[in-house]
């Protein structure tokens, strides 16, 4: 871990703050659910005003151009963000709770550090052990489907008065529900009322605004499902914007670091539950007054979700425990260089509905590799993404547009190996792989994902090495879709906030 001496105000590590006599900044960490990172205007929208009070953040702080999530699915990605592990070293695979025990995660090390620490939102999905019990915990249902500003601000405001009245830094883990399907226009089934109903968006967008993204077709129903997406967008927008509102009127902005990311792309073809730039690419911005310069960007440094514990501990001056996979980026919130950032490795293992598509996935700034060992050819891609307007209309065009037509070949079998120069081709419309002229690039990302795979303990490595046997990778998926549906917890009636409610 890097040292920041001089730079960060750190009290003895992992001894509770109350008792130390240094303050420890608080930590404010605000999510998006199902948010693509070029859907933020800072991150190169190409529709106006979707995002403002993102936006306004990013030019109080600063954003990273190369920042990755680990995992481009919900529950496991927030996993990664709690443990600072790869999910198959911690056991967070899929929509189901830590298979290894005693994985330290991070609400439980700030707590112990005298933290008070909440939760927002995704309640579920971000708790990484049953057991885990919040100080402080309101779910969907709480906010409005989770989707009121006003109620996020009241909750937030409440948390943010009880860590004040306590004398005690804290924690709070923001998660919009936006934008998250149901998009909003298509979204019948959320009722819309005062006080503790969802909220129309301050702002909605129409398909004539849009500009359809390049890896997906552009058709009629397409454009109005990115319009419905689009105006979520603008609802979370007006939540992050609520809640650093209540912080501001708690009057402890100047002692919070804020920290706002997505969990992963949109869900909608070739973005969630894939490996693709669409996927994993995150609107990463951190604001820290007085200490991280304003209206900063870093183009230059590689940035992994496993490498928010680590960094989040850093600044709270909290000790990071061993077997972490992730690494602190806190020196380069000074600006600094730190070689080493130039590649991120990422990967899937199931669906909500556990069904088994396991790939792994390296990034670097001119090329992303992908092995998908259950590309037979025959099985077939299924995910929620598919759910909506998009798929159904690219689907319908691929009977008369061959062009459309290989793309949706593509998505519901993929290849064994997908190959793309990001330089030329950042929506990753031509596969690369197998063509003689770009074997060396090849060779080159696949050294780099098999050593990943190996310093890890990936458990795909031995199929990734018999690549070419159909069953080595036939019998790798196949134990894979066993595992996952052992791993399928039972259902439960509606979600349950697990914490304490003032």
């Amino acid at each position: 871990m890097h040292s920041l001496l001089g730079f960060f105000v750190v009290a003895v590590l992992a001894a509770p703050a109350q008792t130390v006599g240094v303050q420890r900044p608080n930590l404010l960490l605000i999510t998006a659910d199902d948010l693509n990172c070029d859907s933020v205007g800072a991150f190169g929208s190409t529709v106006a005003g979707t995002t403002p009070n993102i936006d306004r953040l990013a030019k109080e702080g600063m954003r990273f151009t190369r920042a990755h999530v680990t995992i481009a699915v919900c529950q496991p990605c927030r996993a990664v963000w709690m443990t600072g592990r790869y999910p198959h070293r911690s056991g967070g695979h899929g929509f189901h709770k830590l298979t290894k025990k005693n994985v330290p995660i991070l609400p439980g090390l700030l707590r112990e550090a005298g933290y008070r620490v909440g939760i927002l939102g995704k309640v579920k999905h971000s708790t990484p052990y049953a057991s885990f019990r919040w100080d402080y915990a309101y779910d969907q249902k709480d906010l409005g489907q989770g989707r009121n500003p006003k109620l996020y601000a009241e909750r937030a405001g409440k948390f943010f008065k009880g860590a004040a009245q306590a004398k005690r830094p804290f924690f709070l883990m923001a998660n919009s529900h936006d934008p998250h399907r149901p998009f909003n226009g298509n979204d019948r089934k959320i009722v819309y009322a005062k006080g503790e109903g969802a909220a129309r968006p301050s702002r909605g967008f129409s398909p004539e605004e849009i500009k359809v993204p390049g890896f997906l077709a552009d058709l009629p129903a397409v454009r109005r499902e990115i319009a419905e997406y689009m105006s979520s967008v603008r609802r979370c927008d007006d939540t992050v914007g609520a809640l650093l509102g209540a912080l501001e009127d708690s009057g402890l902005a100047e002692s919070t670091v804020v920290v706002f990311l997505s969990d992963h792309g949109m869900a909608l073809p070739f973005a969630k539950t894939n490996c693709y730039l669409h996927s994993t690419r995150t609107p990463l911005i951190v604001r820290w007054p007085e200490r991280v310069k304003a209206g900063e960007e870093d183009r230059d440094h590689f940035v992994a979700g496993i490498d928010l514990l680590p960094t989040l501990l850093e600044i709270a001056g909290v000790a990071v425990p061993e077997g972490i996979d992730g690494t602190t980026f806190a020196t380069l919130l000074k600006g600094e260089k730190e070689p080493g950032r130039d590649a991120v490795f990422t990967q899937f293992h199931a669906t909500s509905g556990a069904r088994a598509y396991p790939m792994r996935a390296v990034v670097t700034e001119r090329y992303l590799y992908v092995f998908n060992t259950w590309a037979d050819g025959k099985t077939v891609f299924r995910n929620e993404s598919q759910n909506g307007r998009t798929m159904r209309a690219m689907r319908a065009a691929a009977s008369t547009d061959s062009r459309i037509r290989g793309r949706v070949d593509l998505f519901l079998h993929r290849t064994v190996e997908e190959l793309y120069d990001l330089e030329r081709d950042p929506d990753a419309l031509d596969n690369l792989a197998g063509r003689e002229q770009h074997a060396q690039a090849q060779m080159r990302m696949r050294d780099r994902l098999r050593k990943w795979m190996r310093q890890t303990e990936d458990p795909a490595l031995a199929a990734f090495d018999r690549r070419d046997s159909p069953e080595a990778l036939a019998a790798f998926t196949r134990s894979e879709s066993e595992a996952a549906r052992r791993r399928r917890p039972a259902r439960r009636r509606g979600p349950k906030a697990r914490g304490k409610k003032d």
